[in-house]
């Protein structure tokens, strides 16, 4: 697995050239943003590992910028930490109401920055597994009440699969079942259509079973050797 992919969003430049220097440091891919605007048009282009976002930003508001990460098709799960100066419960509560997964407060150095990324990382990391998609191509029999459906995989994560499987619509609950290529290994699993492009489908896992989701990561982890 690469460096984790970084995006800090600060305008002021100091905290960002130390946030960005301590992070690539540790190894991890940053990338430094000043301008909140230029940030919102950047989470619909890119997935990132991790989000670092300040609060007191003009233009956009830190707060209105992690609502859009969390309806951004790339970004609506990755852990966002939020970095402040404002000490009130409140302003803690509501960035944890919107989304934040981490709130670190300022001011910042070295040491306090280090710690916060050791602690996060671990969640970061599971978020990018859970995202990875690998090549699969087989026959999948996708259940939707009381019809069935037979299609072809293209692709694999832990959070869901991409089909092609006429038929299916927007927003349907749909059962799959196939086979993992090599092991011969038989997987259920049930989702929801989440978008449908020209002849292909999206499908996000609701339900898999403990046993399947560890054959998923399995094979997962076997195709990124």
């Amino acid at each position: 697995m690469g460096s984790l992919k970084l995006l800090i969003v600060e305008d002021d430049i100091a905290s960002l050239e130390l946030m960005t220097e301590v992070f690539t440091s540790l190894e991890a891919e940053v990338s430094p943003v000043s301008d909140s605007q230029k940030a919102a048009g950047l989470v619909n282009q890119e997935r990132f590992d991790g989000i670092f976002l300040d609060l007191e930003m003009p233009n956009l508001h830190g707060f209105d910028l992690a609502r859009l990460i969390r309806k951004s098709s790339r970004n609506k799960s990755t852990p966002i930490v939020i970095v402040t100066g404002r000490d009130q419960r409140d302003t803690m509560q509501q960035a944890f109401t919107i989304g934040a997964t981490f709130y670190l407060q300022k001011p910042v150095d070295r040491q306090k920055l280090s710690i916060l990324f050791r602690t996060v990382r671990g969640g970061m990391v599971e978020n990018r597994r859970r995202n990875t998609r690998v090549p699969i191509q087989t026959e999948v029999m996708c259940t939707v009440g009381s019809r069935t459906i037979r299609g072809v995989t293209w692709n694999l994560s832990q959070g869901g699969m991409q089909v092609e499987a006429g038929g299916l619509q927007s927003g349907d609950t749909v059962r799959v079942s196939f086979r993992l290529p090599v092991s011969g290994v038989s997987l259920e699993a049930v989702g929801t259509v989440v978008w449908i492009k020209e002849n292909r489908q999206g499908i996000q896992f609701t339900n898999v079973s403990p046993q399947n989701d560890q054959s998923i990561r399995q094979f997962i982890a076997e195709v990124e050797k």
